[in-house]
């Protein structure tokens, strides 16, 4: 098991393991990858959806009752739709995201894949994360799946994660070791 996969809880590992399972004897692995990645999407992207699934004051039907209509309304079907209501209906809908995560792992360690975590100060071009991707697969002589996000604190520049490496060559940082250089002297 890779040191990312280790990283995640006991309880998201063991859903994602189970679902990994179902997916694959239903033959519908590429089917639950592309629907949690769009429902990671819409959370990533919804601060009600956050807080649909952290708030312990939501009761098990309101939060089924969010979520039929959110999955019914982007289409999000099938094993991964069954899964996010099982997982509202154990009330450990605040997993979701690790769980998202695990998932995401264990398959691509299935795969023999890596994910890069990419940091940038401003949304990368199809042309950067081809270039990203292609440069990061020659370095670690595997194959590499991009998870980018955006933090303009970064002022510009890029941080790459990839399982216990980090590279950070992000402006915010470059100006912080400056700073300290700085107080050391005077």
């Amino acid at each position: 098991m890779t040191d990312n996969v280790s990283l995640i809880s006991g309880v998201a590992q063991r859903y994602a393991s189970a679902l990994l399972e179902l997916a694959e004897e239903a033959n519908a692995v590429s089917d639950v990858e592309r629907d949690l990645d769009a429902f990671e999407g819409y959370l990533n992207e919804s601060a009600d959806l956050v807080r649909l699934v952290n708030s312990p004051a939501f009761s098990v039907e309101e939060q089924l009752d969010a979520l039929t209509a959110l999955l019914d309304k982007v289409k999000i079907t099938g094993l991964a739709a069954n899964f996010v209501k099982l997982v509202a209906r154990n009330r450990r809908l605040f997993v979701l995201p690790d769980m998202i995560k695990a998932f995401g792992l264990l398959l691509a360690e299935k795969r023999g894949e890596e994910t890069a975590e990419i940091t940038s100060a401003a949304a990368l071009s199809d042309d950067q994360v081809t270039a990203l991707k292609e440069a990061l697969s020659a370095s670690s002589g595997k194959s590499v799946k991009i998870s980018a996000k955006v933090d303009p604190a970064l002022i510009g520049g890029l941080v790459v994660k990839i399982g216990s490496r980090m590279i950070d060559t992000s402006l915010r940082t470059k100006l912080n070791s400056l700073k300290f250089a700085m107080k050391e002297v005077g």
